[in-house]
């Protein structure tokens, strides 16, 4: 299996990277693969990929580029860069040593990539490069930069999340939940992937960690630049925040602001992770949870020195309500009628109408 040797100052010197290079790499793996990897995929491939796909027909080079580098068992080198870690690099800064690629490289990468089988003709030319960053480029154009603040927001929350993960459980928490195969194995031991490759002795080097929001992951590394990156899918809550559509009678009853606050709340998350979530102001999503939480709609509990915010059960019963179209139902006085609510910890229940959606007192909400 692959293993990373980490010595305790590259552990500590880590960081978190935001990188739209790899976004945009993950996006063309998701392409070309033509299956969404999560629920929240599903719009975006629905919306792009017949272009895509028309796009590739359009050029042989690299329709037959992008699965030889990008669909087996190793990525094509040239392709997937190691981040530098330095700044915050726009994607045609991270695109250029892509473009930037001698023949002569690109051509070995993409037999390191094909394993035993030989180069096809069709790509034995010396404009690979060109052809590698003008899909790529596309692929940042067409189906990334349009959605790249919320993507951004999501990259951010999951960030956010991780690091107080770290603060919490430690490395070895924070680093075996990053995707499929890595695994803190102790004794500065990471396992990385399960193929039978040489161990990787880091020390004295930079290690990278670059959520993207597509269900994609791979490591990249630059032994020369002493790099080493992990590029890893954001967590699902995340990723899949597209699906939580705030209902239009919510919307009217607390303002779209706040009922998106509430929305979010589904899972525990931080005003951190709200903020870029929602990309609302800090001291809006603060103002708005201070009513939620004197309304009974949310709760809150410290978790390190993070404080996560939820929603109670009675904030459950008011989205519910919300998507199921219960908000235009009138109660008649005087009668209590029954309906299934879902509780969090146990199966469907019925729940008298008006003692559901009427907020639980401070004393007897759920810690």
């Amino acid at each position: 299996m692959g293993l990373w040797e980490i010595n305790t100052d590259t552990l500590a010197g880590s960081r978190f990277v935001v990188s739209p290079l790899a976004e945009t790499v993950a996006a063309l793996k998701s392409l070309e693969r033509g299956s969404a990897g999560h629920p929240g995929e599903r719009s975006w491939l629905a919306a792009h990929l017949p272009a895509y796909r028309a796009r590739q027909a359009a050029d042989p080079v690299a329709a037959l580029l992008v699965p030889v580098a990008l669909c087996g068992s190793w990525n094509a080198d040239f392709i997937t860069p190691t981040p530098t870690g330095e700044g915050t690099p726009t994607f045609e800064e991270e695109l250029a040593p892509v473009r930037a690629t001698t023949p002569e490289r690109a051509r070995s990468d993409l037999l390191m990539s094909l394993g035993d089988r030989p180069l096809p003709r069709l790509l034995d030319c010396d404009d690979l490069a060109r052809s590698a960053a003008d899909v790529l480029h596309w692929v940042w154009r067409h189906t990334v930069l349009p959605d790249w603040p919320r993507r951004r927001r999501i990259i951010e929350a999951d960030i956010v999340a991780r690091t107080g993960q770290l603060s919490r459980d430690g490395w070895a928490a924070a680093l075996s939940g990053l995707r499929p195969g890595v695994r803190w194995l102790g004794g500065s031991r990471l396992r990385i992937n399960a193929h039978d490759y040489p161990t990787k002795r880091l020390s004295g080097a930079r290690l990278l960690l670059v959520p993207v929001t597509q269900k994609a992951g791979w490591v990249s590394w630059d032994d020369e630049a002493l790099r080493y990156a992990v590029v890893y899918p954001c967590s699902g809550a995340l990723a899949d925040v597209d699906r939580e559509r705030v209902p239009d009678s919510l919307g009217r009853l607390l303002g779209p602001a706040r009922a998106a606050v509430l929305v979010l709340l589904a899972h525990p998350k931080s005003t951190t992770q709200l903020v870029a979530l929602t990309g609302q102001g800090l001291g809006s999503v603060g103002r708005h949870l201070r009513v939620l939480l004197d309304s009974g709609l949310v709760d809150r509990r410290r978790a390190g020195r993070s404080v996560l915010y939820f929603r109670t059960d009675a904030g459950d019963v008011l989205v519910d309500a919300g998507r199921d179209g219960w908000s235009d139902q009138r109660i008649q006085p005087g009668v209590t009628t029954t309906r299934p609510v879902r509780w969090r910890d146990g199966p469907t229940r019925s729940c008298p109408d008006r003692a559901a959606v009427r907020p639980t007192s401070r004393r007897g909400r759920r810690r």
